[in-house]
């Protein structure tokens, strides 16, 4: 247990990235106290039961009271609107950021909304499964995986580095970009390929009455994984693609280009131009694993949460075990 990052964290919304960040702020010691706030009181009351705060609320404003630190954990199409629900409950001095996969809409919901005073810092951990709900976290969601953080211009360098430390205690390597420059790379790295295996796994499910099921019963690893992808949550992913559409269609064009390159050396038997293109992607992939981004193990080496609650003194069962 280290000394506690901030006195008191703020967590509007509890999904997957949300109960994970409560409970490695719980093991870890990151803060002594955790409000959460949901829209939903199931959800809420599910938070509760797996001690995953020290106050539960359905006012964000209640549950940012005297908060240090704030993280919207929701949709990025439902940041604009939690926003100003939390707005007065703020106080002068803290910091307020969030979790979304795309940065410009966030900068322009959220941003004009926050009272003066307030620091403002987006961000970005590029984590996660295809589960949602709190009981989807576990501890070690972010270790050794980035987090982007894209102040802007007039945020104060100091509220940038207590963010960089938080999240470095999660276990998460940091790096600081701008808005726009996440978007583009985010756009390639990330919703393209959602966009593709949404596709994908759509077609193969039009195909099923054709196939007589066999689409799924003689299913690859490759469209397994693509099966995983298209798994995600779906609100999510919605507010991705309406948010971020200018650098995912300019990235889906090149896609495009690029695929009718392929299409054009499978038609004319241009075994030379495929075997480049494979050996090229494979080296990628290779890189990928050198970096430490992806593992040979199980389900890509997420092991469940850890046991452990300082703030229930019996002890609980972390979600998961």
């Amino acid at each position: 247990m280290s000394e506690p990052h901030f006195e008191k964290v703020a967590l509007i919304g509890i999904g997957l990235i949300g109960s994970s960040i409560a409970i490695n702020i719980r093991d870890r010691g990151l803060a002594r106290e955790v409000s959460i706030a949901t829209r939903r009181e199931e959800t809420l009351r599910r938070a509760e039961e797996l001690r995953l705060g020290t106050s539960f609320h359905l006012d964000p404003a209640e549950a940012v009271r005297d908060a240090d630190l704030v993280i919207l954990c929701l949709p990025v199409g439902s940041c604009g609107a939690a926003t100003e629900a939390m707005a007065k409950g703020l106080k002068p001095g803290a910091i307020v950021t969030d979790v979304g996969s795309v940065k410009g809409a966030i900068v322009r919901d959220v941003g004009p909304r926050l009272p003066a005073g307030v620091h403002f810092v987006p961000g970005h951990p590029i984590a996660g499964t295809e589960q949602s709900g709190p009981d989807a976290g576990f501890l070690e969601l972010f270790e050794n995986r980035w987090t982007i953080l894209t102040p802007l211009p007039e945020t104060e360098e100091a509220a940038t580095e207590a963010l960089r430390r938080f999240w470095e205690a999660t276990g998460a390597m940091v790096e600081v970009m701008t808005p726009e420059h996440h978007d583009m790379v985010l756009a390639i790295v990330s919703h393209v390929p959602h966009l593709i295996a949404y596709n994908i796994v759509g077609t193969a499910a039009d195909l099923e009455t054709v196939t007589q099921s066999e689409v799924i019963k003689f299913s690859a690893s490759g469209f397994r994984d693509f099966t995983r992808i298209a798994a995600s949550d779906p609100t999510m992913w919605r507010d991705i693609f309406l948010t971020n559409r200018e650098a995912v269609l300019e990235m889906l064009a090149r896609f495009s280009e690029d695929l009718a390159s392929l299409q054009r050396a499978i038609r004319w038997a241009d075994g030379e131009a495929l075997f480049d293109l494979f050996t090229r992607t494979r080296a990628i992939r290779r890189s990928i694993v050198q970096a430490g981004q992806d593992t040979e193990e199980a389900n890509f080496g997420r092991l469940k949460p850890r046991r452990g609650d300082p703030w229930n003194e019996k002890g609980a069962t972390a979600p998961g075990e």
